[in-house]
Order: C-alpha cells, then sequence, then structure tokens
C-alpha cells in the first residue's frame, strides 16, 4: 500500500524558520533507513504557504487566493510518499522519526487511493489510460522543465 505521510505546519515553519544542522543530519539518516528498507518512494519540504497559492473552484468559475493561509494547523510542511505494507507499518516508521519541527509537531498519515478502490467506475479504457500514464511519469516524461 501506499501512504501519504504530511509534516504538518507550525507557526515556526509558516514564519521560514529553517531546520538546524542537527535535525538536517538526523532527517538524512532517517530518509536513508527509509529508502534502504525500499519504503521511501518520495520525500520534501514545502516553502511556507505565503509562497504558495489556492486554486477555488466553483462550478466553471476558478479565482485565485494568494497565500498565506491562516489556519496552520491545517497546512502542510513537508511529505513522503511511502510503499508499506500496511497502515501500521507506516505508524511504526513515523513513530521512529526524528520530530520534524524543535518544539510540538505533528505527522499525518493517509492512504493513497489504489485502482481497485474506484470498482467498476474505473472502466477497462480508464485503468489502461492510468496504467500508461504511470509509465510515462516514471520513464521520465514528467520530468521538471
Amino acid at each position: 500500500m501506499r501512504v501519504m505521510v504530511m509534516v504538518k505546519a507550525t507557526a515556526e515553519s509558516e514564519a521560514g524558520k529553517m531546520p538546524g544542522q542537527a535535525l538536517l543530519e538526523a532527517m538524512g539518516r532517517f530518509n536513508e533507513e527509509l529508502v534502504k528498507a525500499g519504503v521511501m518512494l518520495a520525500g520534501e519540504g514545502l516553502h511556507p504557504s505565503a509562497r504558495g497559492k489556492r486554486v477555488r473552484f466553483s462550478g466553471s468559475q476558478r479565482s485565485v487566493v494568494d497565500g498565506p493561509f491562516e489556519q496552520i494547523q491545517e497546512l502542510v510542511a513537508g511529505f513522503w510518499l511511502w510503499q508499506v505494507k500496511s497502515i501500521d507499518e507506516a505508524v511504526e516508521w513515523v513513530r521512529r522519526c526524528p520530530n520534524p519541527m524543535e518544539g510540538e509537531s505533528e505527522i499525518e498519515i493517509r492512504p493513497l487511493f489504489e485502482a481497485e478502490d474506484f470498482g467498476a467506475e474505473l472502466t477497462p479504457e480508464l485503468r489502461a489510460q492510468e496504467e500508461r500514464l504511470r509509465g510515462e511519469v516514471e520513464g521520465g516524461a514528467g520530468k521538471p522543465r
């Protein structure tokens, strides 16, 4: 199963406070363990929401809202994408994680949808399209410009 592991933002991360060398080293060691175990698929830190934007949808209308965004406890400061056997395995990995912030912090774990979760609505044609697109992304077609 794939899971998204989200490091929740704090007032300090939203203020742009960068982690110190000790935390960067500890996270580097943890990420190394994840990679060696074949768990980590991706992981990145995010800039504060002041550098972000939101696009709101209302029917066919779109509006853009500039950050910063108010509900800090609802924001994400970083993420991993992991391949694990179960949500319990993901919890065990998170328990081993260095505290990602200097003070209190929170990490949320959410399973990703898999093709079988969509049932009959995911027709064979849509499944083939999904598989083709995944192959293109993994093959480098989706590399940053």
